[in-house]
């Protein structure tokens, strides 16, 4: 069996190696398409097509094509760029050198002339004050010709490098006299050496992320013929982003808010020992939101009070201030601007006594006279605030929410959109008012009497900045109109009363069924009522003190 089967396997592999090599077929020959033509392409288009292309214009060659109906925003924004002054700055960073590149407007071959101010009495122009012409330029486009109150009475001394401690209330330019004495001061001073990336010149601490956003607006405004570089450093906004231009730019003016500047600082991102002029505004607002220690903390990190300039400014120069301007400055210039010359002379203040289920309709009302063209609607509670602004749409009334529950970034919208126009009337609490800085307000409307006189005085300058005129106007009701004469006093003068016309307060069409929710003050325990339909378990006298905390 053995024999038989290695016999079977010789004859296979004999006959495999007689099995003639089997040659591939050659593969059938493909009929090769010709490229295509952009002719035969026109050939085979239908009429309509033919057409559209006409309109459109002859396709370029691949390759060539432009773009330029794509992006031709950035193509203008980068030629305008090319067009622009360059000024380079040699910085030092870890040993490493770097050339700061800026573009700048042109500012070559202006002179005052082409901005003219005739002298008049009583007033100080800024040309008077021997400013820098960049300065001079900033302030012609902005059309500020004469110096408010507190500018001509803090100018002087800042200019001078004096320590200054100025009471003035928001809206009366005081952003403008700090920025202006740095930008002077650096322009007019010894320029320094080498310098490191992330070390400020200028400090500027403020309590609120909306007023640091509004000083860095108005110092680019100021100073973008000075080539100098702001910055603003605050919470709510995207902490990479801010980290990195720290880290890679050279600094001159810093506004920033307590919090976000110890974190950058305890990181290693920030040299606070290169500061040549520190600024605390609104330094009892400060106070009152408990960023003193804070505050403290950050001046340990500056150089001492002799070797720095300290400019304070405050609503109101209270003990509290005035102590903590002992510490912080020396010898400083007092200016007071009165809290009366700002309300009284500027701003037509109005009171419409009605009663708490009208509040709504009469604010409705009064938004659709053709007079109330930007609007401020100020309440004591972002609830509340939240509730109007979101009836107000329903009633077809475009309007924006401004308060402390908000995303920053939304907030942020919010501004720039009344800002420019498309929001005619934002809701705010008090937690924005102090941060907002917008031309042209026409009204402003106190939906809920404020808690504290001074909010009061706040509260209405949006609407009278830098000595521009505005209406102001307080719905009163049953539970409210006790705290009016404390305003009064504190203003130093009477406001007109008056209740509303019958058709001012008549429900609009498409006002919801339940508008607003009934809702009292805090501590409306004071009248001995509390809230509507429960008695007040405090009782007469004692409601207060509990509502305020």
């Amino acid at each position: 069996m053995l024999r038989r089967f290695m016999n079977k396997v010789r004859k296979t592999l004999r006959g495999k190696r007689a099995e003639p090599v089997a040659t591939p077929r050659p593969a059938p020959a493909v009929e090769k398409k010709p490229e295509p033509s952009l002719h035969r392409a026109v050939e085979q288009q239908t009429p309509e097509d033919r057409r559209r292309s006409e309109r459109r214009g002859p396709p370029e060659p691949r390759g060539q094509r432009d773009y330029r109906h794509r992006d031709s925003r950035d193509t203008d924004d980068r030629r305008r760029q090319q067009e622009r002054p360059r000024t380079e700055r040699r910085v030092e960073h870890k040993g490493r050198a770097a050339v700061e590149v800026q573009h700048l407007p042109r500012h070559e071959g202006w002179t005052i002339e082409k901005f003219p101010v005739e002298p008049a009495d009583g007033k100080t122009r800024f040309q008077d004050l021997n400013l820098r012409s960049e300065l001079l330029h900033a302030a012609a486009d902005l059309g500020f010709k004469y110096c408010t109150a507190v500018q001509a009475g803090t100018l002087p001394p800042a200019l001078a490098g004096k320590d200054v401690a100025g009471q003035a209330q928001t809206g009366s330019g005081k952003t403008a006299a700090f920025l202006i004495a740095s930008f002077q001061r650096f322009l007019t001073g010894s320029k320094p050496g080498e310098r490191k990336h992330g070390a400020p010149r200028a400090l500027i601490l403020a309590p609120t992320r909306e007023l640091v956003a509004q000083i860095l607006e108005d110092a680019r405004s100021l100073g973008k013929y000075t080539g100098l570089n702001s910055m603003a450093v605050f919470g709510g906004m995207d902490y990479r982003l801010q980290q990195d231009a720290l880290v890679n730019n050279c600094v001159d003016v810093l506004a920033a808010t307590p919090g976000r500047l110890l974190d950058f600082k305890r990181q290693g991102h920030l040299d606070l020992q290169s500061v040549e002029i520190l600024v605390l505004d609104e330094a009892d607002r400060m106070l009152d939101m408990g960023f003193i220690p804070d505050v403290k903390t950050i001046i340990r990190y500056l150089p001492a009070r002799e070797k720095r300039q300290t400019l304070l400014f405050s609503a109101t120069l209270s003990p509290e201030v005035l102590r903590l301007a002992s510490q912080w400055t020396v010898n400083p210039e007092k200016v007071v601007v009165e809290p009366d010359k700002v309300t009284v002379d500027t701003v037509d203040q109005l009171i419409y006594a009605v009663r708490s289920e009208d509040k709504f309709p009469l604010l409705v009302n009064l938004l659709k006279q053709k007079a109330m063209t930007r609007v401020m609607v100020f309440v004591n509670r972002r609830d509340i605030g939240a509730q109007v602004a979101d009836d107000l749409k329903v009633c077809g009334i475009s309007c924006g929410l401004l308060s402390g529950a908000m995303p920053q970034e939304k907030r942020m919208r919010t501004l720039d959109g009344f800002r420019d126009g498309r929001i005619p009337v934002v809701v705010a609490t008090d937690v924005a008012v102090r941060g907002i800085h917008v031309d042209d307000v026409s009204h402003v409307i106190n939906y809920d009497v404020p808690y504290e006189s001074e909010d009061y005085v706040h509260r209405i300058g949006r609407t009278a900045r830098v000595g521009k005129n505005g209406t102001a106007i307080m719905f009163a009701c049953e539970r409210e109109a006790f705290t009016i004469p404390e305003i009064e006093k504190f203003i130093g003068r009477k406001i007109p009363c008056s209740v509303p016309e019958e058709a001012l307060v008549k429900p609009p069409l498409g006002m919801p069924v339940q508008h607003v929710r009934r809702t009292a003050r805090p501590f409306a325990g004071r009248l001995g009522g509390g809230f509507r339909g429960r008695p007040s378990r405090s009782g007469p006298g004692r409601g207060s003190s509990r509502g305020r905390r």
